[in-house]
């Protein structure tokens, strides 16, 4: 149904929509009924896919701490952060 990379563009092209300082899920970046439709291993792999290009490429976000159910946090960082 859903191409995982056209995921990954739509997510990625959205936190530019974020306020610095905003902290997210990559959930967040998606209205809800198009996350539901997204089968859950989709879901896992976009999560890996989204941390990896945050941790490869000069991101404007930064992986923080993960929630109690698991899940990774994002935070957009300011233009004075590194």
């Amino acid at each position: 149904m859903y191409l995982i990379n056209e995921l990954l563009s739509q997510a990625i092209q959205e936190t530019e929509n974020l306020l610095e300082g905003e902290i997210f899920l990559v959930k967040d970046l998606f209205k809800g009924y198009v996350w539901n439709r997204i089968p859950v291993r989709d879901r896992l792999l976009l999560g890996i896919l989204f941390l990896n290009h945050v941790h490869q490429d000069e991101s404007r976000v930064c992986a923080i701490e993960k929630t109690s159910s698991h899940q990774q946090r994002y935070q957009k960082r300011t233009t004075t952060s590194p």
